[in-house]
């Protein structure tokens, strides 16, 4: 049996981390573009924390789940 307990902290913060370079530096990895996010996932997302953090953007919007990050940011604005 597998003890696979999904780690929370990722979805905070993807909506909490903001991009640290390139086009859209500044802006929060859940509100980066879908095509911005395909174009890493084509070229290698970056190593650590904020690939990881991409990668799943990427998969939460392409599994269209995005209304999730836009509740949790609501969530988390209003604490």
């Amino acid at each position: 049996m597998n003890n696979f307990e999904p780690d929370k902290q990722i979805l905070v913060d993807i909506v909490q981390v903001k991009m640290p370079f390139g086009k859209y530096a500044g802006r929060v990895i859940a509100d980066l573009p879908e095509a911005y996010l395909l174009w890493f996932k084509k070229k290698g997302f970056p190593s650590g924390r904020l690939g990881v953090l991409m990668e799943n953007a990427f998969e939460i919007r392409a599994n269209g789940l995005s209304p999730i990050l836009k509740e949790l940011k609501q969530l988390l604005n209003q604490s």
